[in-house]
């Protein structure tokens, strides 16, 4: 399935670029405000406007938040309290979660149509926004396709869960790019059962 990882990545990297995109913004409108307090610097500073920064950050965060949500469902991050669901008997249990999944995914699209609309509605006007004054359709656009695709996702788990009956995991103890060795991991299961022996 090279569409799915050519999209796995593409959303990894919108995700990414944006976060990195917004701190690095807000750091700079930061040491932009406080450099203009010193007298120094103030006629530099006052030749820069960034004013359009806040609205630009916020707007960012909201795509990274709603491509971040489908990115959760893909990989198994969200927050779920699943201990009633996890005592059922394995059938029940599995129509169970299958439900949630296509409950998620039924909500999903619902967002996404609402949104699809209130964008199209949106064409037809003149509104920007404030600062930035780029159509404000575009801002939104983060609506329809941020939910679709979370919506895909909670089909894709589902298709998933229903053939092999695993849910996607996220581990919280691995990092990213950290290979862990054999011994390394034994040195440290071994540490934790002599701190537990020692707490006694």
């Amino acid at each position: 399935m090279i569409l799915l990882r050519v999209l796995d990545r593409l959303e990894e990297i919108l995700i990414a670029s944006l976060m990195a995109a917004a701190t690095l913004l807000i750091f700079v409108a930061v040491v932009h405000r406080y450099a203009s307090g010193i007298d120094i610097l103030f006629p530099i500073t006052s030749a820069i406007h960034l004013s359009w920064a806040q609205e630009l950050c916020i707007y960012m965060f909201v795509w990274m938040a709603k491509f971040g949500a489908a990115y959760g469902v893909r990989t198994g991050i969200h927050v779920g309290v699943d201990v009633v669901v996890n005592q059922l008997r394995p059938e029940i249990r599995k129509q169970v979660v299958l439900f949630g999944l296509l409950c998620g995914a039924l909500f999903t699209a619902i967002i996404g149509t609402m949104g699809t609309k209130f964008v199209l509605g949106l064409i037809d006007t003149d509104q920007t926004s404030p600062d930035l004054e780029i159509p404000s359709w575009i801002v939104y656009l983060a609506i329809p396709l941020g939910s679709y695709l979370m919506c895909f996702r909670f089909l894709q788990v589902a298709w998933s869960f229903w053939r092999t009956g695993e849910l996607p995991h996220h581990d919280h103890g691995h990092v990213e790019g950290v290979v862990e060795s054999p011994q390394a991991a034994r040195d440290l299961a071994d540490q934790g059962t002599i701190g537990r022996e020692a707490g006694r």
